[in-house]
């Protein structure tokens, strides 16, 4: 495995693909690259660090017939593209870009490259050779939704997220409906802050829901930043992308745990096996990438019943939280009564709940 800035990558691509060729065994020449964008630090123990989870997991399972590299904190805008075209000049035959905003930057660099393989994380564009992948986090989002709807005792939730994108208004969506379930006369208060990690506008944003009366909050960004404040204040909150726990011991409920070693062992192994093709693969709890963290002491008994049971049911195909009636926020009929949205329009969904209600 090899780590590059981008700044370092940008600058000395041809560089670092000359001395890539020297002073190397012939096993190595032989090693098929695999690279990664990252939109943060693969430090950030939230998103990011389950990325690089997942590329570590293709170096435990195949480390004598690939090599992986890796770029992290790249912007999701256009100088994104000179990013991903160099890995691809680089040798690498497979690159998995792992953020929404990289869709058309890795579009356009696929059409340069023919013969090197994409993967987009969270996005929906695809061709001969781009894959898109994705996680159900919404049914992780419904499980802690359950969680807070049960113990809050205020009736206000937080929902602090990053932009208003499918993945994020899913996420808001099936968070307020489980709460709703438990209390039907819960709200959501929402502060988007466009930004998927930036630390000191998570920790403002959370201290302006807890300033609204949140006493729980989950967070839709990725450091453990939040949950810090919660724990400072006395309250509860949920992280994300991983078990946060370590950061506030005492406001960390759970989390939604993204497990994406799997999928990328799987598409790596397709790589060297000469089996790739264009799939767009969107899996959940049933499949395994999707996880709860283990659950506080503080979480009663019967509310990890709660919790454990809505896991239960996504996993068996009994429990579906877009199930009707479902109203948006100016109560306008969505979903009919035992009607299920499908899958489809949960991927592109723009509007939010009745009891959602805009903090920022």
């Amino acid at each position: 495995m090899a780590q590059i800035s981008r700044r370092t990558l940008i600058k000395g691509a041809g560089a670092l693909a000359t001395a890539a060729m020297i002073g190397k065994p012939a096993l190595a020449a032989d090693k098929i690259k695999v690279g990664f964008i990252f939109l943060g630090p693969i430090g950030d123990y939230g998103w990011t660090w389950a990325h690089n989870k997942g590329r570590e997991a293709i170096d435990a399972a195949l480390g004598d017939k690939v090599e992986t590299i890796y770029v992290e904190n790249v912007a999701e805008d256009a100088s994104a593209i000179p990013v991903i075209r160099d890995l691809a000049q680089q040798g690498c035959k497979l690159i998995f870009t792992t953020s929404y905003g990289y869709m058309d930057q890795t579009i356009q660099v696929a059409g340069e490259f023919p013969d090197v393989k994409f993967e987009h994380c969270t996005g929906f564009k695809r061709a001969d050779n781009v894959s898109t992948y994705n996680s159900k986090f919404h049914e992780g989002r419904a499980v802690l939704g359950t969680i807070a709807g049960k113990m809050s005792k205020s009736g206000t939730l937080g929902y602090l997220g990053s932009y208003k994108v499918p993945e994020v208004v899913l996420g808001v969506n099936a968070f307020a409906l489980a709460a709703q379930k438990q209390n039907p006369a819960a709200t959501v208060k929402l502060v988007l802050i466009d930004s998927w990690f930036d630390p000191p506008k998570e920790a403002a944003a959370t201290e302006t829901l807890i300033n609204l009366g949140c006493d729980i909050v989950t967070t839709h960004t990725d450091s453990p930043g939040p949950l810090q404040i919660l724990e400072q204040k006395g309250l509860f909150g949920f992280g994300q992308g991983a078990d946060m726990s370590q950061f506030a011991p005492t406001a960390h409920l759970t989390a939604i745990e993204d497990i994406w070693g799997p999928y990328y062992v799987a598409r790596a192994q397709a790589i060297v096996d000469g089996k790739w093709a264009s799939a767009d693969t969107w899996d959940g709890f049933k499949e395994g990438t999707v996880m709860i963290a283990p659950y506080n002491p503080a979480v009663p008994a019967d509310v990890v019943a709660l919790a454990d049971g809505v896991q239960a049911g996504y996993k068996d195909g009994t429990y579906n939280i877009f199930t009707g009636p479902i109203y948006a926020q100016d109560g306008t009929l969505k979903v009919k009564e035992g009607e299920v949205m499908a899958d489809a329009d949960l991927a592109t969904i723009d509007w939010f709940v009745k009891g959602v209600e805009s903090a920022s």
